[in-house]
């Protein structure tokens, strides 16, 4: 067999949806690993446990070399970001920490096998995408959202210090004073305190609020929902991408085909042509050669 048959049959195996949903589940299953070791075990049990990850660290090394086989090129596997992000997990579970003092890191490195689901799970793979690509536009609201924070946080010490320097005392502990009025945290009898000496201070309570919980948060969810539309978009012109691809694929295969038969047809057209065209001569001449 020649290595295009190998990689015909590794792109079989790739591309198979069982193999998939197994390593999917293998994937689960070794990270249910991880937090079963938390608990005290048993030598016994450990020891199992142990053998497992040691068999699903094999298996992983397999299942990713098959898909880098079953590429045209190698370099074609790594052009693809998921692609990279398994391999670095792979490589990382081979790192040999198990048996020195650095074993707790190579635990936590080990759990992050269960980041592979992303790559594995399209619908993953566009949330994870459509918050990446968010990250610079919820960038510039959150620089507009904490230049409110800083604003409200300095004139917070500027009137409350006084009355409670544990949550107005400085610049910093303002901050975390409005971030709890912000998430809701018992803002209320923060507000309440704050009337006691300013019987307004609820215009600058509420209005934090307004801004920080209403304004912004609304904001940062407008352009989730709107990265994330577009990475749907992307995704279905993918898909359909590939399907018309597969289809201009097997149309081709059967023009080929078609193309092969008639070829192979008017070969044999031809060749019973010639053979009539002789049957036709050595009649004649058998007929010529008869007596007159």
């Amino acid at each position: 067999m020649t290595w295009n048959d190998f990689q015909t049959k590794f792109q079989k195996v790739r591309d198979n949806k069982v193999f998939e949903l197994f390593v999917i589940g293998v994937i689960i299953f070794s990270s249910l690993m991880i937090g079963v070791q938390t608990y005290d075990l048993a030598p016994w049990v450990d020891g199992g446990i142990r053998f497992l990850d040691y068999a699903v660290t094999l298996f992983f090394v397999m299942e990713i070399s098959i898909r880098m086989a079953a590429e045209d090129r190698l370099r074609n596997f790594f052009k693809k970001g998921w692609n990279v992000f398994d391999f670095i997990i792979v490589a990382i579970s081979l790192i040999p920490l198990d048996d020195s003092e650095y074993a707790m890191i190579a635990r936590m490195l080990r759990l992050f096998r269960v980041m592979r689901l992303i790559s594995f799970i399209p619908e993953l793979r566009v949330l994870v995408s459509a918050l990446i690509s968010a990250l610079p536009r919820m960038g510039y609201v959150a620089l507009l959202m904490f230049i409110i924070f800083y604003l409200y946080a300095v004139i917070g010490n500027l009137l409350y210090a006084n009355l409670n320097p544990v949550l107005w005392g400085d610049l910093g502990v303002s901050l975390l004073t409005l971030f709890r009025v912000a998430t809701f945290e018992d803002w209320t009898d923060v507000m309440y305190e704050a009337m006691t000496l300013y019987s307004l201070s609820w215009i600058y309570f509420i209005t934090f609020i307004f801004f920080s919980a209403f304004v912004f948060l609304n904001m940062m969810i407008g352009i989730v929902v709107e990265v994330l539309d577009e990475e749907h978009k992307k995704m279905d012109a993918e898909t359909n991408a590939d399907k018309i691809a597969e289809e201009k694929e097997l149309k081709d295969e059967y023009t080929k085909r078609m193309e092969a038969e008639m070829a192979a047809l008017h070969q044999k057209l031809d060749l019973l042509l010639a053979q009539q065209k002789n049957s036709s001569r050595d009649l004649r001449g058998g007929f010529n050669e008869l007596p007159n």
